[in-house]
Parts: C-alpha cells; structure tokens; sequence
C-alpha cells in the first residue's frame, strides 16, 4: 500500500473518530428532553393493572403512559406501514425516504410526502417546534440520538404515548379508552386503523367533532394495510364499513375517593392497588341502588377486606362524587361506632380468662360515679350470659367488661392493631363510655380490627397499595378469644327479612356486630367470614342525625346484601383451639368466672406489670428465662402467654417475635403489655 494511501485511511480514521467524539459530546451536553414523556397523568390500577381513575397532568392532558405490548399488533402493523414501514431498520432517519421525498419536490416543485419516520416523529412530540427546515434538521438529529440511546421498543412507546389524538387527549392508550372505552390491546383493525390516522391531523380529524374527516383519514389507512398486506381483503371489507364514534366517552371513574388519596402520594405514577374492578364495579351498583330508596339520599361507606391476604377489594367512600359533600371519603372519615366495637372489649377479657361466654352477668340498672348507662330501649333484662350480652348489644355489661379489662390497655390495644381512635375533648383516655362509642374510629380501621378477629387474632392495617410491603401481623389476642366472639356473632339474629336459618345451613358463616351513634348520626354494620370482612357506615357527612336508623335497620341489610356478591367459600365453623373451654353453664366454670359485676376496692388495687415493661424489645439466648414481676392485685396472681397459662412466673420464650404478656388476680383484674422477643447470636 503507497503512503498516499496509508495517510488518506489514517485521516479517515481520525476524521471519524473525531466525528464520534464530538457527536458524543454533543449527545452528553444536549441529552434529549423527556420532560414531556416523563410528566404523564396519575394512574391507579385494581389488582390485575386495570385502570381505576386517571388523572390530567399540571398541564390539562389526559398523558397515558402506553408501551408496545399495550396496543393491539394490527395498530403497531397498521402504523407501521402508514407512517414508516422500515422503522425496525433504519437509524432513526430513513435515507431512502429522505431521497424519494428530495426527487418529488424537485420533480413536482412542491412537498408530495415527507421523510418523517415515527422516530422523528416522536423528536417532535418531545420538544414541539414550528415546522420550518432548520427545525426539521434538529429533529432528524434527535431522532438519531434517541435511537442512539434507547431501543427500537422505547422509542416507540414515546411516540404512543405522546401522539397528538383531538383535544387534550395525547397518546393511544387515552384516545382508546375515550373513544371505544377500552384498552388498546382490544382494538379492532377500524379502530386502529383510526388511531393511526388522527395524529397526521388531530383537530380536524377528531371523530367527536368532524367524523366524516375521521373516518376519511381511516379509510386511507385501511387501504394502504390492504395494499401491504397487513390485512386481508375480508378484514379490509369489514372494517370499512364500521362507522367513527361520534361521541368522546369519559374514562373510568372508579373508587373516586380512593384513587383521589393515593394520586395525591404519587403524582405521575402508576399506583397499583389490591382493589378487584369487578367487585368495586357489583358493590357501587349495590351502593346506588340502596341510596335510591332512601328518602333523605344519606351517605353510605363500604369498605371489603379480603381476609386471606389483609388487602382492601373494594373502597366505597360516598356516593354521589360530584354532589354536596360527595367528595368527602368516608371510608377514612372518624365517627362514632356506637357498639361494634364491643367484640374487641370482650375478646380482651376472653384472653385473659377472666371472661367466658358463659359468664353471667346481671343487665340491670348500674351507676358508674356521675354516669348511669342505658340499652337503647332503655330496658334491661336482668342476669344473662355474656354470649347473650354481645349478641343483644346490652350496654351495661359491656361497660362492666371495659371496666375489667381497663380504658387505657384497651385503647392501647387498638392503636396496636392500627387504629387511631381520637377521644372527644378532655377526656384522657380512662373513660368507661368508649364502650359505647366515645371514641371514633374509621371504616377502614374498623375493617381491620373485624380482619383481625377473623385471623384468630392477629392484627394488621389493611393493605391497599400492592407496591408497597404487606403490614405484618401483630397477636393482640389468643386464638381462643377470638374464637369465642366468632361463635357468639355468628349466631347473631339477623335482620328482618332474611331467612332465620341455622348457621350450619346458611350459604355463609358470617360473625356480626352493630352499632348506633348517639342521636342516630352514624349507623354500623361489620361482620366477617372466614375469607372476607365487609364494614358499613350509614349517614350523613355533615353528622345529621337520621332518627330511628339503627345499625341494625339501616347499615346491616346492606351489608348482607355484599356479603351476597362476593365470591363463595366453605360455610363450616373453624374447629375450636384447643385451649377452649366448653362448657353449659356458667356453674361449670371456675369460681372467678362464674359472675361479672362491678369493680370492687381492693387493698393492693388491681395488678400491673412492672416487668417487662410495655412495648419492650428483649434481646434473649435460646432458652433464656425471663422474670415476670407485677405489684398490687389480690391474691394469688396467674400470668398467662398469648393466652395460655403459666406456670410459675418464669418464662422461657420459645420464638422470636410479639407476645402478649397478662397477669390476672383472684378478684379476676387483669393488666397486659405486648413485648417483642429478638433473639441473639
């Protein structure tokens, strides 16, 4: 090889060198603007990605983020062979487009078609500029640097999701669900071959607005699908003769309230969520049909957990989203549970032996200092069981029951399991009337403690967002208890109207409780399954009263009637623990058992735990005993693990993990705390 040569193929190699280190720098300094793709509306999924609600940008577009695998395969061939027939091959800029479109202006003196390939395409619709020809060679770059820097499938998804589609509606998968109401995976070839066409002129070509321009530009685009082959003559025919839609369709609107909260965590994201569409969809209809026979149009909030994993299926927070107060969620609202939260009161005094169902109790008129309270029918009915007592929703036996167990441990309890009751003003915490609903308390966390009793006792936030990690179960309360207040609820009398069957004979076993605010503002249902827990909440948003609805009038129909749109499951009781007691009579049980009555002074007061302390992290050896000490109480004090009874005061933890420790007297006073075993090397 002469030098000549050997000098001209350095240069070379140097002048392309050169050309790739500066093309690099530029790529670094002036890296493509995603700005626009990246600022896409909020979107909440149900449980399978489906879309429950979406929301516009700051900007006031609907800017669904669509990819390739979300469209049909005969939009992406239609597209293809309308817009750039050689995008998988070309590096952004087509020359052989690039040239045919250079001869046609020379030949005819003026533009016959353009060079633009999607990718440029999709340049454009990042940085818009007006269409002059410098701004056409910026755009021929950037297409070469977007396919520089991403793949053939990404650079397409910019173009999808970005496409101008009439109005403020950018990108396939928005104009999809607005024009046909569905997702673009299933579109048919008319639609897609619509959806191809709308971009090359988007105000003029919007079918809502001028469907005889619409539909020419479709047409077009069908027939040349028919000229390369991308479709046949038979789909070609049927697709011709489909008309445009002429009307733009709203895009889902489900679990407004929910999806309203979680796009104010997230904005531009895709929210996933454990909602099921189906049943959120059944449920709303449910929903809507109940409001409409209701002469004052009350408010109604339905929350479903599914038991097995703890996620929330289906949100209600209100009907009527657009209407008076309709976009308050009252689902997450506080209000006033009357008595549904008497199972978790009595489930306490289950756990600490202190109470059995068949423990008698005498309903009759009782005063607690300066506060006398009454049943709602201001009756009472002398001695009954305490299986009766929760069954009735009698008052002063749950009150005797709180007193038992204690206002703070019980608060403390439910703030463990999740909830966050709020006390009405100056009360700090030790009342006796948060029996009887002093407290308020949400739906949702109303569904998580009725969750928890379903679970045997074991508590957790209800789940609602599936990208982040499921709450772990904490034990609050012993199999056993839970299990008595699921026998006693679930032979409960049901509603007038329903079939009084016997529980084994019902399509569900399902354990209930009601409850009434004071002056009738709130009205309760919540009950459980072994597989779902469904809370109801009946009222006014602005605490109206609704004289005469009781819970059990007004919520607890209802919320059968969900119950009766879920999916089937075993109808069978859950085998009893092992630590159970059965017995017939309350004579059966030992002495302290026997009788709930008020409180008496005792000379040591009632028991607490001075160790461990509440809420303490012990760090033990396998086989490392811990020392239980309690001050006060009369007579013999008895310590109980999870509910189970101790020997001694001496205790050997097994596992690592929360355990609840209880200290019972003779005069049958109890105190708890819940301690978390870690165990070291």
């Amino acid at each position: 090889m002469t030098r000549h040569w050997k000098g001209l193929l350095i240069g070379s190699a140097l002048a392309a060198a050169l050309l790739a280190t500066g093309a690099l720098a530029l790529d670094r300094i002036f890296p493509p603007n995603l700005a626009r793709y990246q600022e896409r509306s909020t979107e909440i999924v149900d449980a399978n990605g489906r879309l429950l609600r979406a929301f516009t940008t700051t900007d006031g577009m609907w800017r669904l983020k669509t990819t390739p695998d979300e469209v049909d395969p005969i939009y992406r061939a239609l597209l293809e062979a309308y817009e750039d027939n050689r995008f998988a091959f070309h590096p952004g800029v087509d020359p052989l487009s690039v040239v045919r479109a250079t001869g046609q202006l020379i030949t005819h003196g003026r533009i016959v078609s353009g060079a633009s390939t999607l990718t440029m395409q999709a340049a454009r619709l990042l940085e818009p500029r007006p269409r002059t020809f410098v701004n056409k060679v910026i755009e021929a770059a950037r297409a070469v640097q977007l396919e520089w820097r991403y793949s053939k499938r990404e650079v397409l998804a910019i173009y999808l999701t970005l496409a101008p589609m009439g109005g403020n509606l950018e990108g396939v998968r928005a104009a999809s669900l607005a024009y046909f109401g569905k997702e673009p995976k299933q579109l048919s070839a008319a639609e897609a071959a619509l959806l191809v066409a709308i971009p090359q002129s988007p105000s003029r070509r919007r079918p809502d607005r001028s469907p005889a321009a619409a539909q020419a530009g479709r047409d077009r685009v069908l027939a040349r699908g028919l000229e390369d082959g991308v479709i046949d003559r038979a789909l070609y025919d049927m697709a011709i003769g489909r008309p445009v839609p002429e009307r733009r369709l709203a895009l889902p609107m489900n679990a407004p309230h929910l999806a309203t909260w979680l796009a104010g965590q997230a904005p531009g994201a895709v929210v996933p969520t454990t909602i099921r569409s189906q049943l959120q969809s059944s449920l709303s209809r449910l929903v809507a049909d109940e409001r409409g026979q209701m002469d004052d149009k009350a408010q109604v909030a339905m929350v479903v957990v599914d038991n097995r994993t703890g996620g929330v299926v289906a949100w209600l927070g209100g009907g009527d989203f657009f209407g008076r107060a309709g976009q308050v969620d009252l689902v997450r609202a506080h209000r006033s549970p009357g008595s549904a939260l008497k199972p978790m009161i009595y489930a306490l005094a289950f756990d600490d032996r202190t109470l059995h169902p068949e423990t008698l109790v005498e309903d009759v008129p009782l005063r607690f200092k300066d506060w006398l309270p009454r049943n709602f029918d201001r009756e009472h009915q002398g001695a009954v069981t305490v299986r009766r007592a929760l069954q009735q929703s009698l008052n002063v036996p749950a009150v005797l029951a709180l007193e038992k167990v204690g206002p703070a441990r019980f608060l403390s309890t439910l703030r463990t399991a999740g909830a966050t009751p709020l006390l009405p003003p100056g009360d700090p915490g030790n009342s006796l009337g948060m029996a009887l609903g002093s407290v308020t308390i949400t739906p949702l966390e109303m569904a998580g403690l009725y969750s928890g009793l379903a679970n045997g006792g074991r508590f957790a936030v209800p789940q609602v967002r599936r990208d982040r990690p499921r709450p772990e179960p904490v034990r609050l309360i012993g199999e056993a208890a839970a299990w008595y207040v699921g026998d006693i609820l679930a032979d409960a009398p049901l509603p007038e109207g329903f079939a009084s069957l016997p529980v084994a004979q019902r399509d569900r076993r399902i354990a209930y409780k009601t409850g009434t605010s004071a002056g009738y503002r709130d009205a309760w249902a919540a009950g459980y399954s072994a597989n779902w827990t469904v809370v109801v909440w009946v009222g006014h948003a602005d605490g109206t009263p609704r004289p005469g609805q009781l819970g059990r009038l007004a919520a607890l129909p209802l919320m059968f009637k969900a119950f009766g749109r879920l999916p089937g499951e075993d109808n069978r009781a859950p085998p009893a623990p092992a630590d159970v007691m059965k017995v017939a009579a309350s004579k059966e049980l030992p002495l302290r058992m026997r009788m709930l009555g008020p409180a008496t002074a005792q000379a040591g007061g009632a028991p607490r735990i001075a160790y461990p302390p509440p809420d303490a992290k012990l760090e033990l050896r396998a086989h490392e005993t811990v020392a239980l000490a309690a001050a006060g109480g009369s007579g013999t004090l008895r310590w109980l693990i999870d509910g189970q009874p101790l020997v001694g005061s001496k205790w050997t933890p097994d596992s690592a993990g929360e355990t609840r420790v209880a200290v019972v007297d003779d005069a049958g006073h109890s105190s708890a705390v819940t301690v978390r075993i870690v165990r070291r090397p």
